[in-house]
């Protein structure tokens, strides 16, 4: 595969392919920048790596020849003349022609035998937190995480107590995993170019974690936290034992008019642990 610009535009005019806005494809198109997304990918050999979105395979291409084997799940069925066009010398590469978030993924595994499971896809940006919270609610043992995001929704992943952009999902994913950002994405390696830049974020999965009696709870609990982000856990937590969710937060030094977003994922572990 040639990586550029025109090349890639040629060959998706050669195949009829529009883009499609509902599935928010913005294709890759700069070989340094995908180079660079490996290297700090730190790729095993012995590994399975599921991309989510492939586009024309611009990743995939160079996925296939780092891991032992990579299952992709596209959406959209009018590219797959191009995936079997650029793929059809590796064995190594499975496409599932549908869509992520539909798929028992535990299912799709049971026939590969690997040693690390990682993630590494450019994934859309209208369902970046779906397709993130579908491995954690089903429990699928992803090693790591390697996702290209929009800046904004990646600023969330990292976000610090007592800001804006700290939210329920970011103490999810700060309880499963080890966050950080490793590289800036401009808009301009993209075809079509997003009106946005993106970031690329490691999410490495914890080996251990903070022990929770009861994490379906815990969870629950940090979403109606989060249920109104001005309101205080007063208002949002009027079904929970208020009693003694002010008793903790008063270990912490915090009362029942705090905000969820002033609270650290310790707090809410010890809320969680003692309801």
């Amino acid at each position: 595969m040639n990586y550029s610009w025109k090349n890639m535009s040629n060959t998706l005019k050669e195949n009829n392919f529009n883009f499609k806005k509902n599935f928010g494809q913005n294709f890759i198109v700069d070989e340094n920048t995908i180079d660079r997304i490996l290297e700090l990918s730190n790729i095993e050999k012995e590994s399975l790596i599921i991309e989510i979105g492939p586009g024309a395979g611009s990743l995939t291409k160079k996925l296939v020849k780092k891991a032992q084997n990579v299952l992709c799940y596209e959406i959209d069925t009018t590219l797959k003349p191009i995936l079997e066009e650029n793929f059809k010398e590796n064995d190594n590469l499975e496409i599932i022609y549908e869509d992520f978030l539909k798929r028992d993924v535990k299912k799709d595994l049971e026939k590969y035998t690997y040693k690390h499971l990682f993630v590494i896809a450019n994934l859309p940006y209208y369902i970046t937190t779906p397709i993130i919270t579908k491995f954690i609610e089903e429990k699928i043992e992803i090693d790591k995480m390697v996702i290209m995001v929009q800046k904004e929704v990646g600023n969330r992943f990292k976000a610090k107590v007592g800001t804006k952009e700290y939210n329920s999902l970011t103490i999810f994913l700060n309880y499963y995993f080890d966050v950080k950002k490793i590289m800036d994405v401009s808009r301009n390696v993209f075809l079509p170019k997003p009106n946005v830049d993106s970031i690329v974020i490691e999410l490495k999965r914890k080996i251990k974690k903070d022990p929770l009696k009861n994490p379906d709870l815990f969870f629950k609990l940090v979403r109606d936290s989060f249920t109104q982000k001005r309101k205080t856990l007063r208002n949002n937590l009027k079904n929970y034992d208020l009693e003694k969710i002010e008793q903790v937060l008063k270990t912490s030094g915090f009362d029942l008019n705090v905000r969820a977003e002033q609270l650290s994922i310790e707090v809410f572990e010890k809320i969680a642990n003692d309801l």
